[in-house]
């Protein structure tokens, strides 16, 4: 075969391909030329390859091919361009959408946690159960105070962020099975509950909610978050409304499991507060200032961002092409 003579007769052809395929957009006509022109480089790349095997001709019409493929069946989306709409939309959506269950769980393990402090305050046969009277007196001075500054700064708030950031993915993923969450919920509050009976009981409130307060405002509202949304997966498998089980399921695990990922920056923040600013030597106020802004920061994005993409009718899901074909269900 001559490749000169088949190049020479199908150049119009070929370039036309290439035309097409550099276009970014085509209309209904456009885009039915660009597949026939397509299917007839392609037979020709197979004649020209079958008979003569790996040639420049066949080279730069492979690449036209490749192009013209990805004008018809979609070229990945920018990584960047991924990446602000997950910050700026989809995570924002998914965290406004749990904003009142957020609120319950904050309700219920700060109930919980104060039942605990009370139960254990109010008989000391209980308190004694903790510990020992040097054990306990240990604890309330010296030993909560010593935990936020017994190791390096950088080593502590890695270690804060990795264990809490490791809590908020299990609560999303686990929130399904119905019972995980609401075991963590409990463990929370008792764990709080337990440290401040006994901080109370060695005149040491004061110190117990100082030492909290500047990282615990929004390491505890992440905590209430994911566990906000596990609750949610949960609900979706036992009433999934209008919607079949497996696609309501499919629906807010997507959007919600998003949450776990953000979730991950905002431990971050609340690991850096914990380790550098809780131990500071700076005034009190300064340091719980630093977490209400840090709180404030995430409650603006949580609600005002979020509301602003609820209403343009985001859900925190992927785009519909993404998500894959959908079900017609009862409107």
């Amino acid at each position: 075969m001559d490749l000169d003579a088949l190049a020479s007769a199908r150049h119009d052809d070929w370039q036309r391909l290439d035309a097409l395929a550099r276009r970014r957009r085509l209309d209904g006509a456009e885009a039915d030329e660009l597949v026939e022109r397509y299917q007839s480089a392609a037979s020709d790349l197979s004649l020209v390859q079958t008979t003569a095997g790996a040639t420049p001709l066949g080279d730069r019409l492979s690449v036209t091919l490749a192009r013209a493929r990805l004008a018809f069946t979609g070229a990945p989306e920018n990584p960047l361009r991924q990446f602000t709409r997950f910050a700026v939309v989809s995570l924002p959506a998914a965290l406004y959408r749990l904003r009142w269950l957020t609120l319950a769980v904050a309700v219920v393990t700060v109930v919980v946690a104060a039942l605990y402090a009370w139960w254990i305050s109010a008989d000391p046969r209980v308190l004694a159960a903790l510990g020992s009277e040097e054990e306990l007196r240990q604890l309330a001075e010296e030993g909560f105070v010593a935990y936020y500054s017994e190791n390096p700064a950088a080593s502590f708030a890695g270690a804060v962020w990795t264990n809490n950031a490791w809590i908020a993915a299990q609560c999303v993923a686990f929130g399904i099975l119905g019972v995980w969450v609401p075991w963590v919920i409990l463990q929370n509050a008792q764990n709080l509950g337990i440290n401040a009976a006994v901080m109370f009981a060695y005149d040491e409130a004061d110190t117990f909610f100082l030492y909290i307060a500047p990282h615990g405002l929004l390491e505890l509202t992440c905590v209430f978050v994911a566990a906000a949304a596990g609750l949610r997966i949960f609900w979706a498998w036992v009433a999934p409304g209008r919607r079949p089980r497996g696609v309501a399921l499919a629906e807010d695990a997507r959007s919600l499991f998003s949450v776990a990922i953000g979730l991950v920056f905002f431990l971050f923040v609340a690991g850096l507060i914990e380790g550098f600013v809780t131990p500071a030597p700076w005034p009190w106020p300064v340091k719980i200032g630093i977490g209400v802004v840090a709180l404030g920061g995430f409650l603006a994005y949580m609600l005002v961002l979020g509301g602003r993409a609820s209403r343009a009718g985001e859900t925190g899901d992927l785009v519909e092409f993404d998500a894959g074909s959908q079900r017609i269900v009862a409107g």
